[in-house]
């Protein structure tokens, strides 16, 4: 399906207010729309404009863009990012059993209706506004949208406070023929949206002076294999480079790319993200940007590409052009976390999943998302299945045994 946005300058409730379908987010206004998003790189204008513009989202690869944009006397003032998606790829909150009992019984789950950072499992804003009103109207907007696109359900993922507390509070109140888009219409209720939850491995900053800092507060055989692995990748000749966005050459991405693009094939897979995008990245985020380069005997043999802002470390990617035991845990945790105590950032995210990144220091952080599904009995079996998936998330995430020294 190829969507076209509704016609621009439909009014919504007040004559000075206007809510627009806008399909390429380079017809909105950057700076504007990075005040409302605030420091998450992965909500910057820049980032979601190269998804764009590279081809890495788009309709021929299931991503089409339909961003919801508030504007006020012509001001940008409340915005979501926004997407029609044909599969499930790139959002980490995995819905595919929903869709294959759709499909068992007859049903179309695709297309959806997904508001995240794509290929980011990354909690951030979604609902960018300066208030809770403009929050609940940008999600009837959206429900609405889900509806007129003729899609299965609505799907808003990694929201962080305060959307997730607007998207616990919201009123779903009717929608008349005042709708927000134009819509001219029997007012339509809508049922409430459900909540999921999730968990992450986070590293917190418990303001250490150094790595050997974070290391005494580990607990003492966790302590005794991270020096041990970092000892036998010194003995095998491994060191590390943290390479900073603005001053990273052309050699350093070819290298990541090469060591990315090997992950994926290792897997029998293709990269999600082009070569195009990061040298995007590197022109218009360079300051949002690293990269851990692992060098062995001298040449470089592995390599982690993170994001930051300025109070979080973001892991998001990594490949090796060889295996050396411990390499991945150095190279994409423990590096991390030693960057970011140097730096004085508060949060090292490690990505999603992975369960053996606990013994490296991270601990289980809470995550969210929020679902509405238009088919009534799919949504209260949903329900039933959020329930007691949230009970067992509860019930793992206490039993961890946590990485750190009882005190």
């Amino acid at each position: 399906m190829h969507f076209e946005a509704k016609p621009s300058g439909t009014e919504a409730k007040a004559a000075e207010t206007v809510l627009r379908v806008v399909t390429r987010i380079a017809a909105l206004p950057a700076d504007a729309w990075n005040a409302l998003a605030g420091e998450s790189p992965f909500v910057q204008h820049a980032f979601l404009e190269a998804l764009e513009t590279t081809g890495c989202v788009g309709a021929p690869i299931g991503w089409e863009p339909v961003h919801l944009a508030l504007f006020r006397d012509g001001q940008l003032d409340a915005a979501m990012p926004l997407y029609v998606k044909h599969h499930s790829w790139g959002e980490f909150v995995f819905d595919w059993a929903w869709a294959d009992a759709y499909r068992r019984h007859g049903l179309n789950y695709y297309p959806k209706l997904v508001s995240c950072a794509p290929f980011s499992p990354v909690p951030g804003p979604r609902l960018l506004a300066k208030s809770d009103a403009d929050r609940a109207a940008l999600i009837q907007a959206a429900l609405k949208l889900t509806r007129d696109l003729n899609c299965s359900s609505l799907h808003i993922l990694f929201p962080i406070e305060p959307d997730h507390a607007a998207l616990n509070a919201i009123p779903l109140a009717p929608l008349g023929d005042s709708d927000l888009l134009g819509a001219e219409a029997p007012a339509r209720s809508y049922a409430p949206l459900l909540h999921r939850s999730g968990f992450q491995f986070h590293w917190h900053n418990a303001d250490y002076a150094s790595f050997d800092d974070f290391l005494a507060a580990l607990t003492h055989d966790k302590r005794k294999k991270i020096r041990q692995e970092r000892k036998k990748l010194a003995n095998l000749g491994v060191t590390f480079r943290w390479v900073e966005g603005a001053q990273s050459t052309d050699a350093n991405w070819d290298h990541f790319y090469r060591c990315y693009a090997d992950t994926y094939a290792r897997h029998r897979s293709e990269p999600h993200l082009n070569r195009a995008f990061f040298a995007n990245l590197r022109k218009t985020m360079p300051d949002n940007l690293l990269l851990i380069i692992a060098d062995k005997d001298g040449e470089p043999t592995a390599c982690s590409f993170c994001m930051k802002d300025s109070q979080r470390l973001y892991g998001r990617h990594w490949g090796t052009l060889e295996y050396v035991p411990g390499l991945h845990f150095e190279t994409c945790y423990q590096q991390g976390i030693e960057y970011a105590i140097a730096h004085g950032l508060r949060v090292f995210e490690g990505g999603a999943q992975g369960e053996h990144k606990l013994a490296r220091g991270l601990v289980p952080t809470a995550t969210h998302s929020w679902h509405w599904l238009e088919h009534a009995e799919f949504r209260d079996a949903v329900d039933r299945f959020l329930e007691r998936e949230t009970d067992a998330i509860a019930h793992y995430m206490d039993e961890l045994d946590g990485p750190f020294r009882k005190t």
